[in-house]
């Protein structure tokens, strides 16, 4: 049966960005699961299916609904046993500590450093939601949000030492080959190439390698994305 994912779109509704959907799409080709895609905006929280929290991703699958990336891994991994996108429960309780990690630590970074760009991006019923929403957060117009989002990227690129250094030692997040871990990271840095020209990372950096090795599996399901280099 093909499953459906509700995914942000932009403008243009091929441009997808959301971190975490991109979680969920790299987790279902891992799976080898066909994945069909909703282009869903932030204005449209009434389209969703029931229930979710007023965000994406949200999966259909017949007639079970699932929101929340996590719990979302959790389904796939539980009811499509091919494949394992964990493998153990030590390895989901690393996964775990990834995401947390990732969201709490590397995407406000992220943020502050394509904020503007991701704005310029979306469609126009989205743009007064999205600058009124985020501009409330920072206390602060967009455009000072990333006026000093050079010496940001330098505290990103250090956040990310722990990473460069077990790609030294090893290929993937999870190992000798990828699995759920990589895609949470992965969905970040995928969000901010989706959105924004501004380049994370120097190429001879180890984690810049790791990236493309993500952008390239899969048939090239990342390095295919459609960009918007504001």
């Amino acid at each position: 049966m093909m499953l459906t994912m509700y995914d942000l779109a932009g403008a243009n509704d091929d441009h997808r960005f959301s971190p975490y959907c991109w979680r969920i799409r790299m987790a279902c080709a891992h799976k080898g699961l066909p994945l069909e895609t909703v282009a869903w905006r932030f204005t449209e929280k009434d389209k969703l299916p029931q229930p979710n929290a007023g965000t994406v991703p949200v999966l259909v699958d017949g007639d079970t609904v699932v929101a929340d990336s996590w719990k979302i891994a959790c389904y796939l991994e539980e009811r499509y046993l091919a494949k394992p996108i964990f493998g153990n429960e030590a390895a989901r309780g690393e996964a775990l500590l990834i995401k947390y990690w990732t969201e709490r630590t590397l995407h406000p970074l992220i943020t502050r450093m394509t904020v503007r760009d991701a704005w310029s991006g979306l469609h126009e019923k989205d743009q007064g939601y999205f600058r009124e929403s985020r501009e409330k957060r920072f206390g602060r117009p967009l455009e000072q949000v990333v006026a000093d989002r050079e010496p940001t990227r330098e505290a990103f690129r250090a956040a990310v030492e722990p990473l460069r250094a077990m790609l030294a030692d090893q290929p993937f997040v999870c190992g000798q080959s990828a699995a759920y871990g990589d895609y949470i990271l992965f969905g970040m840095f995928q969000w901010a190439r989706c959105v924004s020209g501004f380049e994370l990372l120097e190429p001879t950096d180890p984690v810049h390698a790791w990236r493309q090795r993500l952008l390239d599996m899969y048939d090239g399901l990342g390095a295919k994305a459609i960009r918007h280099d504001a």
